[in-house]
């Protein structure tokens, strides 16, 4: 809410730089490897929306080396198995979003976006109040998924 109320603005720091500095819970990083991190996304569509980031600074895939590009993939094939067994989605989003044009929120640090989906998560509150309902607090979707990272890892 403090954001929502323009009290909280994002840091002038790019957010995928100085989150690995931070402890993993107060972070929400449920999973760090040698090249790239899993994290809660702190504006989520959806319970369980993760983001999978390199600890380079690039700004677009192409931009990656090879072992970290497919360290990426390998931590988003990890995080859909994660997110299986904590929720059972019917589906996913994943991807990433390339330039302010594309959607992207943090241009300059590239990505991945792994958003669980169920028939009928979008009502009536996104189309006409413009607003997310989301019914697990993030500190409770950390707690859920957390242990199965590490479970799998």
């Amino acid at each position: 809410m403090p954001y929502l109320q323009g009290d909280d603005p994002l840091p002038d720091d790019c957010l995928f730089c100085i989150k690995p500095e931070e402890p993993d819970s107060e972070a929400h990083i449920l999973c760090r490897d040698e090249l790239c991190y899993v994290m809660l996304n702190r504006f989520p569509y959806n319970n369980g929306h993760l983001m999978i980031a390199p600890y380079a600074h690039v700004a677009s895939l192409e931009d990656l080396d090879a072992d970290t590009a497919l360290e990426l993939m390998a931590l988003t094939q990890l995080s859909l198995e994660v997110l299986r067994k904590a929720y059972d989605p019917e589906g996913f989003n994943v991807g990433a979003n390339i330039g302010a044009a594309a959607g992207a929120g943090v241009e300059d640090h590239v990505h991945m976006h792994v958003v669980p989906r169920w028939t009928g998560d979008t009502n009536y509150m996104t189309s006409l109040g413009k607003t997310r309902v989301i019914p697990e607090w993030m500190h409770e979707v950390y707690e859920r998924l957390r242990p199965i990272f590490d479970q799998l890892r």
